[in-house]
């Protein structure tokens, strides 16, 4: 342990050298198969014997974890060129030949993944991802349509745990019944009016619901904006592969910081949203209220996945924005710039109308005409 309380760990990196040109393979988006860069050599991932595991939460103390304390940066040594590096991603590119590194997981003290969702959009594809969205954004400045010349894309895997879970949750609350009655009133001319007046009815309500949740998502990195990138769902998982560090090579993966204790905290929090839903639909009636939810949690179990993401950054006004991008479906979640010159001149433009109909309307109340009798 340093003086800043990091821990420095070297590990074993892996490259894969191309069998055409000696250079390094890369994994292809898209495909099964890493390729080289320079000559095109393929060579397909062997698929392996190795599955997809659900791991029983209670396991969780047996399974190999980092040491007490923060995590400081990984030390990396390329088997090309000797080069030592240090990064906080658990996949990286050699700072100096370029050559991709992958670090044996089981080496980093963290939970090894169990499944990895290869990348199905190539940096071309994602151009033309981003490319639609920068055209489709209401008030944006003309130079956002340039972001396709002007960014810097990172294909990244971000770590996800998920969640499964069999509940069984007892409620108590209260059902509402809307009637209506007939109220007498006063207008403003002193007369005497009545109207239909909507009441609720409320009556005790309890009882039991209970739902089988699979796969829930909780991203487990804090270093992308959390919101944004539960945004990007839906994820195909049923496409996920058993892990294999070929997936990795010639892109990045950052390394998760929140542990799956507290990912099953949060996963229990987004589930208790759905549960909610549940027993407000077993309540009924036309309102309800909630005072107590008792889940109970059985037969969990998790995972650690890696889901593909790119990350797009774009210069503009001597500020820097991030886009984040699915990178299986293309879904977009990020910043953008807006224009104020556009913003004013639709709130000018807006105003115009509602002036022009304000008049139109006062003039067509102002000339009725009619016979007025005189006694």
């Amino acid at each position: 342990m340093t003086d800043q309380g990091f821990q420095q760990a070297s590990v074993a990196s892996a490259t894969y050298p191309c069998g055409g040109c000696g250079a390094r393979l890369e994994f292809a988006p898209g495909s099964t198969s890493m390729q080289c860069p320079y000559c095109g050599f393929r060579q397909e991932i062997a698929a392996g014997d190795r599955e997809i595991h659900e791991i029983a939460i209670e396991n969780l103390a047996t399974l190999p974890r980092k040491p007490v304390g923060s995590i400081g940066a990984y030390v990396y040594v390329c088997q090309r060129c000797a080069a030592r590096s240090e990064s906080n991603e658990t996949a990286t590119l050699c700072q100096f030949c370029g050559s991709p590194l992958v670090i044996d997981p089981a080496a980093t003290g963290q939970i090894v993944p169990e499944g990895v969702l290869p990348f199905g959009l190539d940096r071309s594809a994602v151009r033309d991802a981003v490319r639609k969205w920068t055209s489709s954004r209401w008030f944006a400045p003309k130079a956002l349509k340039k972001v396709t010349e002007t960014e810097s894309m990172k294909s990244t895997y971000v770590p996800h745990w998920t969640f499964d879970s069999q509940t069984f949750s007892g409620y108590d609350g209260e059902r509402g019944d809307h009637y209506w009655v007939t109220e007498s009133y006063t207008d403003s001319e002193g007369r005497q009016q009545t109207r239909q007046v909507q009441k609720t009815r409320w009556h005790h309500a309890q009882g039991n619901v209970d739902r089988v949740f699979d796969d829930v998502l909780v991203p487990g990195s804090s270093v992308l904006p959390p919101k944004k990138v539960d945004d990007l769902a839906p994820w195909p998982l049923d496409a996920a592969q058993p892990f294999q560090q070929q997936f990795l090579a010639g892109h990045f993966a950052l390394r998760y910081d929140l542990e799956p204790e507290s990912g099953f905290e949060e996963a229990k929090n987004r589930m208790a949203k759905v549960i909610a839903d549940d027993v407000r639909h077993d309540i009924g009636g036309d309102e309800q209220r909630i005072h107590r939810v008792n889940t109970q949690h059985n037969n969990v179990t998790f995972k650690l996945m890696l889901l593909p993401l790119w990350i797009a950054t774009f210069l503009y006004a001597g500020r820097s924005w991030q886009i984040l991008v699915n990178g299986m479906t293309g879904e977009i979640q990020g910043e953008r710039p807006y224009s104020k010159l556009k913003i004013f001149f639709a709130v000018v433009a807006a105003l115009v109308v509602i002036g022009v109909i304000g008049f139109l309307v006062a003039g067509h109340g102002g000339h009725h005409t009619g016979t007025t009798k005189r006694h």
